[in-house]
């Protein structure tokens, strides 16, 4: 489901976003909003969201941070009916170009490839500035626009303790080196198709098909049902869990698919197998 924009502002430099405010209307699941090889501070500013890595779901609400380096990563799950988001791009060849150092001379390096972050008086100061530039892009000029840059650079290697901000820069842009095998076992229960979680590992379907055969020795598609499946028999011993909630928890997006998947795989039905 594609989300309604209701609005989106940005303030650009040669061509590329280096803030933006969009505001969007409910949906299932979309990719990032970040595309290239840049990573991206995101503000809520309003609405909750949760974001999906290839290990990890980060539940974020209205006035939450987030810091994510470049990778694949999906947006998914608000309550809310409509969600504002203000990013801040980080680009390696314009930060190159800010900082005039080797930015990868530096051998620090951090355990995550997304965090949500406290927003400090500091931060939240930087985020109405941004705001009210976004509102006003006529006075924003391209000194402007670094200088505002440079000094959320700093600010946020400060909010990181790192030791130094190059530091902290060279640390962005360090890919984080997932596992193949983790990225299935963190996301086996969900429902996301075959299709997104290979755009989660970085492959495509095909590449994505043959690396889980080399693995499990069996298709995804045969392994994750039955996972899921194993799940939901284990959830079903517990009087107390409603079956509806099995389902959602086993990453079936419809009773109709629990009940056909489940009675494929046990020969029952999920309320026959637990009476």
């Amino acid at each position: 489901m594609t989300p309604k924009i209701h609005q989106y502002k940005k303030l650009s430099y040669q061509k590329k976003t280096i803030f933006g405010k969009i505001v969007m209307g409910k949906f299932n699941r979309i990719e990032k909003y970040f595309q290239e090889n840049e990573a991206c501070f995101m503000f809520v500013d309003n609405g909750d969201i949760v974001l999906r890595t290839p290990y990890n779901t980060i539940h974020m609400k209205d006035g939450d941070g987030l810091f994510a380096k470049c990778g694949n990563y999906f947006f998914e799950k608000q309550t809310s009916n409509k969600i504002t988001l203000i990013g801040v791009y980080f680009y390696p060849e314009i930060i190159k170009h800010l900082f005039k150092e080797n930015l990868f001379s530096s051998d620090y390096t951090t355990n995550y490839d997304a965090k949500k972050i406290v927003i400090d008086k500091l931060l939240s100061n930087f985020k109405t500035n941004i705001s009210y530039l976004l509102d006003n892009p006529v006075i924003v000029d391209d000194d402007l626009l670094l200088t505002k840059l440079k000094e959320f650079i700093i600010l946020l290697s400060k909010s990181e303790n790192a030791p130094s901000v190059i530091s902290f820069i060279a640390s962005i842009f360090k890919p984080y080196e997932y596992e193949f095998k983790s990225i299935i076992e963190n996301n086996k229960y969900s429902d996301l198709s075959l299709n997104e979680l290979a755009m989660l590992c970085g492959m495509s379907l095909s590449t994505f098909k043959r690396k889980f055969k080399e693995f499990y020795k069996k298709s995804p598609k045969q392994y994750l049902l039955t996972e899921k499946i194993k799940k939901a028999t284990q959830l079903l011993i517990i009087k107390e869990n409603r079956i509806i909630d099995i389902a959602n928890d086993c990453g079936f997006e419809t009773m109709t698919s629990f009940n056909r998947n489940f009675k494929k795989i046990t020969g029952k039905t999920p309320t026959e197998y637990r009476d």
